[in-house]
């Protein structure tokens, strides 16, 4: 279905189809908007740039919709690839916006890249890069946890895992805990049926909703066990106190809100500097 802004809402669940890696994921033709992010998509194929779809059009493709115009991407900061990346960007006619320079040592060091496209067909649309993500695990282990998902010209596309998506999302921005929200409970909507052991200590690992984390509690006494120490406020739910299990949601909401601020503020304080001496 296709509203009239040309953004797509998610599929029912019956179109999902089986992909690389194990979960059902969206037929990205299907979801990805707008259309000139194909193009981005199918070029860095082309040219065999290694990396990841993340932000708001990997959400889009687990069902948690973000109108998101940009594209988001975590990439392989190496030499090898930075040269395929530069002929990729090359070809999409993509110029630099902002700070700091598209170099390796930037990149490894946290920070994002921007680019601007000018090719007639992706005119306007923006590419962000990083090589690394708070708090998500090195790009190889990222890599090995991929989902592929295919486009309509037969080009597969590697998106970037639910549970390390989720992970990237806990920042100090309002929209991206809405998605963490929505991500979880459209997984636990999907899979409520037949989950695995590991899916539900996911969900109790990362559920943002009170009721959802109560009716868990009761349906998996014994994984919610297994998972309490990686999460006390579990026990909140085990309980079924649920004004203690929202505060606690808050409160672990904003410590990691603050880890967030504390990790950009070096990264900031560099950027400013680079500005200054340009």
């Amino acid at each position: 279905m296709r509203p009239g802004n040309g953004f797509f809402l998610p599929p029912r669940k019956d179109c999902w189809k089986q992909q690389n890696f194990g979960s059902c994921i969206y037929p990205l033709e299907g979801v990805l908007t707008p259309n000139p992010i194909l193009k981005v998509l199918s070029t860095f194929k082309t040219y065999e740039v290694k990396c990841l779809l993340i932000g708001g059009q990997a959400c889009i493709i687990y069902g948690a919709v973000e109108f998101s115009r940009d594209s988001d991407f975590v990439i392989l900061a190496d030499p090898e690839n930075m040269e395929r990346l530069k002929n990729a960007l090359k070809a999409l006619e993509a110029k630099p916006v902002y700070f700091p320079e598209f170099r390796v040592e930037y990149l490894r060091k946290g920070h994002a890249c921007h680019f601007r496209c000018e090719a007639e067909d992706v005119m306007g649309l923006r590419i962000d890069m990083l090589s690394v993500l708070r708090g998500c695990a090195p790009f190889d282990e990222l890599w090995k946890r991929r989902k592929t998902v295919t486009i309509n010209d037969g080009t597969d596309v590697d998106v970037i895992g639910l549970s390390d998506l989720v992970q990237s999302k806990k920042t100090q921005r309002d929209k991206d805990w809405f998605m963490i929200k929505r991500l979880t409970e459209n997984d636990i909507a999907l899979n409520k049926d037949n989950p695995s052991p590991d899916q539900v200590k996911w969900w109790f690992r990362e559920s943002r909703t009170p009721e959802h984390l109560r009716k868990l509690a009761e349906k998996y006494p014994d994984i919610i066990k297994e998972t309490l120490s990686q999460r006390p406020l579990l026990d909140h739910a085990i309980q079924g106190d649920l004004a203690a299990l929202s505060k606690a949601l808050y409160e672990e909401e904003q410590l990691e809100r603050q880890k967030d601020i504390e990790y950009w503020k070096p990264l900031r304080k560099e950027l400013e500097m680079l500005q200054h001496d340009k």
